[in-house]
């Protein structure tokens, strides 16, 4: 009788118990590493998520200053197409290039779009005129402002006259 309670008997169910307390405690341990491999993936998506919220906040907060910068350079510019004085304007030209040394720094880029065929995505008409002879149809006559791009993004689109057809056409 005490072989039944201690014995082989017990022996051999105390076996078995425990093949499946370790068979338990493996798929616990299995199913543990798994949620810690998810939460390290987590992780590291949160991690490259707020990295890109980040460089996205800098971009936004350097695009501000740099479309107020924008006015200053353009009025320099229009302050040296008046030839009063050789002074003033070598000193505003020399302001002009470190204004364009400083934008090219950041990365910003000047687009000329006079004579160029008018494209909506760098520009905005502000004027027609009737086109001259020899000129097509929506090419740029004059620019009010210029484009300005920091890498494949317009930070300004620029302001232009855009020739349209001729009164008789």
């Amino acid at each position: 009788m005490g072989q039944d309670d201690n014995g082989s008997n017990g022996v051999a169910g105390g076996g078995g118990d425990l093949a499946a307390e370790l068979a338990a405690a493996r798929a616990e341990a299995q199913e543990n590493y798994q949620k810690f491999l998810y939460a390290m993936a987590d992780f590291e998506n949160y991690k490259k998520r707020i990295e890109r919220q980040l460089a996205e906040i800098a971009l936004a907060g350097k695009k501000s200053v740099l479309t107020k910068v924008l006015p200053v350079l353009d009025n320099l510019e229009r302050a040296v197409s008046f030839e009063e004085s050789d002074g003033l304007r070598d000193g505003l030209q020399a302001t002009i290039r470190m204004f364009e040394t400083a934008l090219a720094n950041e990365g910003v880029k000047s687009i000329s779009l006079k004579g160029q065929p008018f494209d909506p995505k760098l520009a905005e008409a502000i004027a027609t005129q009737p086109a001259p002879e020899g000129v097509e149809e929506n090419t740029v006559l004059d620019e009010a402002h210029k484009a300005y791009t920091m890498g494949d993004e317009v930070l300004r689109p620029a302001q232009v006259v855009v020739a349209k057809g001729t009164p008789g056409s």
